[in-house]
C-alpha cells in the first residue's frame, strides 16, 4: 500500500512540475492582437468594382448534364475587354472552355501558377439584389461568383495588367488559370494540368483557393487571420444497402431493412470508427493562433499541445466541427431510399454517404473500416467514388516562407494559420505538376460573406479588392529573390 502511494504521489508531483511549466511558458510567451484594415483608396476600389461586376453579370454556371463551353468561352472574350495588356502579351491556351495564359518570364526554369475558376452554383431563392445582377451597394459587389472566386480571378488578371502595363518582366514564367469545372469536380482543372504535364512544366508553386482571411477561427480567439490552407482532404462517396424478402407493412418482422441502416448510422454517430490524430498542419495551427486567444485558459491549453494535446483532442468536436473534421476523417449521410409504398417492406433500402479522407488514415484504410462497420449490420457496401488526400505544403518549405512574408507585407496585423481544407478545390488535380500548393485567397470574408457563398445574397467587401490585387503582384515580384 505504501509502495502505491509513492508511485501515486510521484505521479502526482510530475503532473504539478508539467503543469507548473506549462504555466510559465504560457506567462512568458506576449499576449498578441490582430488587426485587419480594408483599403480607402476609392479610385482603385471602384475600378476594381466595376471589373468584378460585370464578370459577375456574366452567368457562369456549371452543369454536369450541360457543358455549355459557349457560354465560357463567351466569358473569356469579356475578360479579354476587361484586361487587354494581360492578353495581347501572353499565349493563349483555351481546353473546352477551361482557360490557361503563359506569362513568358526571363527564365522558364520554376515557374508559378496562379488560379481561380470561373464556373459558379445555381442562385436559387430570394436575393436581396439580383444574383447576376453584379449591384455595387452597402460597400459590397453582390452576386453570385463576388466571392467563389471570381473576385480572386479579377484580382490576379488586374495585379498581371499593371505590372505588364509598368513594362515589367517576371522572374520567371507565370501561368494564369481558370477553369469551368470546379463546381462541379469536372474534367477542367486535369485538363489543364495534363497540358502542364504533356509539355514539361514543373511548378515552383501554385495558388488557389481554399483559405481567406477569416475572424474569429477558433472559439475564444478573436481577430483576423490569414487561413492559408496547406492540403486537402481526399473525397469519397459511399452507398451501403439491406436487403430482404420484402413484405406486407402489416406483420414486419425484425431486422428489415431500414432499421438496420439506422442502427448502423446511429452507431457511426455515437462512435465514429475512425482515429483523430494531430497533423503537423492542426499543430501549427493551434500554436499560431495561441497567443491570440482571450481567456487565459485557453492559451494555457492550446500554447502547450505537448501537455495538452489529448484533452484537445477530446473536447474539440464538442466545440467546432470544422475544427473537428481537421483531424479524421469524416462521414455525412446524405441520401436514402426504401420502398415506393407507406405499407410495403422494401426488398432494398440503402443510404448513401460523403466521406472526407485524412492522410493519417488513408482512403483505402478507411474504407476497409466503414465497410467491416456495415458488415456487422448485413449491409452490402458499394464506393461510388474514392479521391486521395493531397499532398502537403512544407510548412518549411521557400513556397510557405514566401506566402508569409507576402501576407505580412499586404496584411500587417493579420495573424497567419495555417490549416487543413476539409472541402476540394481544383489545386489537387496538381499534384502530378506541382510539389507546392498555396490555398489561400488574399480577399476578406466575415460572417456574412461565409454564409453568402453557396447560399444566399453572396456578396464581397469592395475595400478588400486592392489588396487582393497587391497581393498577386508581390507574389508575382517575390521569384525575383529565390
Amino acid at each position: 500500500m505504501r509502495t502505491i502511494l509513492i508511485l501515486l504521489a510521484c505521479v502526482l508531483g510530475a503532473a504539478l512540475v508539467l503543469l507548473a511549466a506549462a504555466v510559465i511558458r504560457t506567462l512568458l510567451t506576449p499576449r498578441k492582437t490582430t488587426h485587419c484594415r480594408l483599403s480607402d483608396d476609392s479610385e482603385r476600389i471602384d475600378a476594381y468594382a466595376q471589373k468584378l461586376s460585370r464578370m459577375v453579370q456574366m452567368e457562369t454556371i456549371s452543369d454536369r448534364a450541360d457543358p455549355a463551353i459557349d457560354k465560357f468561352r463567351a466569358f473569356h472574350g469579356l475578360l479579354e475587354q476587361l484586361f487587354p495588356t494581360v492578353f495581347a502579351a501572353c499565349e493563349k491556351i483555351e481546353i473546352d472552355g477551361n482557360l490557361l495564359l503563359k506569362w513568358k518570364g526571363v527564365s522558364d526554369k520554376e515557374p508559378i501558377l496562379l488560379m481561380a475558376h470561373m464556373d459558379v452554383v445555381e442562385a436559387t431563392g430570394e436575393w436581396k439584389y439580383p444574383p447576376f445582377g453584379g449591384v455595387i451597394a452597402e460597400g459590397k459587389v453582390w452576386g453570385r461568383g463576388a466571392g467563389d472566386t471570381k473576385c480572386s480571378l479579377m484580382a490576379f488578371l488586374q495585379a498581371a495588367e499593371e505590372l505588364l502595363q509598368a513594362g515589367y518582366t517576371p522572374a520567371c514564367d507565370v501561368y494564369l488559370a481558370s477553369s469551368c469545372t470546379e463546381e462541379i469536380g469536372g474534367s477542367g482543372a486535369p485538363r489543364l494540368a495534363g497540358w502542364l504535364k504533356e509539355h514539361g512544366v514543373h511548378l515552383f508553386m501554385l495558388c488557389d483557393e481554399g483559405g481567406s482571411i477569416v475572424q474569429d477561427p477558433v472559439m475564444g480567439v478573436k481577430g483576423h487571420f490569414a487561413a492559408v490552407g496547406i492540403f486537402e482532404k481526399g473525397y469519397g462517396d459511399v452507398r451501403f444497402t439491406a436487403h430482404s424478402n420484402g413484405g406486407h407493412a402489416s406483420t414486419p418482422g425484425r431486422g428489415t431493412p431500414i432499421p438496420r441502416l439506422a442502427k448502423f448510422i446511429c452507431a457511426v454517430e455515437k462512435k465514429s470508427p475512425f482515429k483523430s490524430k494531430f497533423s503537423p498542419a492542426v499543430t501549427a495551427m493551434f500554436s499560431e493562433v495561441a497567443p491570440y486567444a482571450g481567456p487565459f485558459w485557453m492559451r494555457l491549453v492550446l500554447g502547450n499541445l505537448w501537455l495538452f494535446r489529448p484533452l484537445v483532442k477530446a473536447i474539440l468536436p464538442l466545440v467546432s466541427a470544422q475544427a473537428a473534421a481537421m483531424l479524421r476523417t469524416t462521414i455525412a449521410f446524405t441520401m436514402q431510399n426504401g420502398s415506393s409504398g407507406y405499407n410495403v417492406l422494401p426488398q432494398s433500402a440503402s443510404v448513401c454517404a460523403n466521406l472526407r479522407f485524412i492522410p493519417h488514415q488513408s482512403t483505402d484504410e478507411s474504407l476497409q473500416l466503414i465497410t467491416a462497420m456495415a458488415k456487422k449490420y448485413g449491409l452490402e457496401t458499394e464506393v461510388l467514388y474514392a479521391g486521395k488526400p493531397s499532398r502537403s505544403l512544407d510548412l518549411s518549405g521557400e513556397p510557405f516562407a514566401i506566402t508569409r512574408s507576402v501576407i505580412g507585407q499586404i496584411f500587417p496585423g493579420v495573424g497567419v494559420m495555417p490549416y487543413v481544407v476539409t472541402g476540394g478545390t481544383d489545386a489537387r488535380f496538381y499534384d502530378g505538376v506541382c510539389d507546392a500548393c498555396v490555398r489561400f485567397s488574399p480577399v476578406c470574408y466575415g460572417p456574412e460573406q461565409m454564409a453568402g457563398m453557396h447560399g444566399l445574397n453572396e456578396n464581397i467587401e469592395t475595400g478588400t479588392l486592392p489588396a487582393a490585387v497587391d497581393y498577386y503582384k508581390a507574389i508575382i515580384r517575390a521569384q525575383e529573390n529565390r
